[in-house]
């Protein structure tokens, strides 16, 4: 066996080899990396955007705590000032109704003052009127006046 003919047929036969390679094979093993690459670029850029998407949604959600935590001071604030307000107008209310309370009592304290002056009135005219009479059926004496006065005094 000659070393030049092996030799002259194994690089022909390997020229075939690759031929065939670059021919049949090749092409979808390129067209395999190449869609590979592509869909892991695309990846890669997808979670990009969702680094960037997490970035703002995580400015978005703080934006919206610090928005919520102003609106909820301002409630409490709200509320706070409607207590107070209520509190003071239920003072005002007590304040007012204790007021006309003690004027009812009072005014009724005044007409049971009078009441009872004229029921005393009343009293004292007959009490008068008894006393004349029995001044004016006895002598006119004034020892005797004098008891008379005496008891109808000790009788008020």
């Amino acid at each position: 066996m000659n070393i030049n003919l092996t030799l002259f047929a194994q690089m022909i036969t390997f020229a075939v080899f690759v031929g065939f390679c670059m021919k049949y094979i090749w092409p979808p093993i390129v067209k395999a990396l190449a869609e590979r690459k592509a869909k892991i670029a695309e990846g890669l850029a997808a979670a990009e955007r969702g680094h960037q998407e997490k970035a703002l949604g995580e400015q978005r959600a703080l934006e919206l705590m610090k928005e919520a935590k102003t609106n909820a001071a301002e409630i409490v604030g709200q509320a706070q000032k409607r207590a107070t307000d209520i509190v003071e107008e239920a003072k005002s209310d007590a304040r007012s109704e204790g007021e006309r309370l003690l004027a009812a009592a009072k005014a009724e304290i005044e007409r049971e003052t009078n009441r009872a002056r004229e029921e005393l009135r009343e009293k004292v005219a007959v009490l008068a009127i008894a006393a004349a009479e029995k001044i004016l059926q006895k002598e006119i004496d004034v020892a005797a006046h004098r008891s008379i006065v005496d008891d109808f005094a000790k009788q008020l």
